[in-house]
């Protein structure tokens, strides 16, 4: 399984920005595939996961609707779309798959398989 994930970048507060994650390499119609966060200094923390086949999704607290994760089933895209971003924002966003997850491990990382690489959001106050 490879994950890619790109569309990182500097933007300003109360900005916008679309990440994506592109799976390869198996059918992850069964996965959960989830955005996670590390900012510098801090630990890995859950953004926000989608159940592939139902299209269930599931945020952290932090997002308030600021965040939408979504799915291209033809694509086999995971996407991101970050909106109202603060300054706070700022990390390392990773995306992830398990296809062997319940919904109650869905926001540790350590239940993730696949990983992809990081994508740097810089969100400048």
């Amino acid at each position: 399984v490879q994950l890619q994930a790109s569309g990182g970048g500097l933007v300003q507060a109360g900005g916008s920005l679309r990440l994506s994650c592109a799976a390869s390499g198996v059918n992850i119609r069964s996965y959960y595939m989830g955005w996670f966060r590390q900012a510098p200094g801090k630990e890995r923390e859950f953004v926000a996961a989608i159940k592939w086949s139902s299209g269930s999704t599931y945020y952290a607290d932090f997002v308030e609707g600021r965040f939408t994760i979504a799915k291209d089933n033809a694509k086999s895209t995971l996407y991101l779309q970050m909106s109202s971003l603060k300054a706070e924002d700022t990390a390392v966003y990773s995306c992830a798959g398990s296809s062997h997850l319940i919904l109650s491990s869905i926001r540790d990382p350590r239940h993730y398989a696949y990983w992809g690489q990081g994508t740097l959001v810089t969100v400048s106050s």
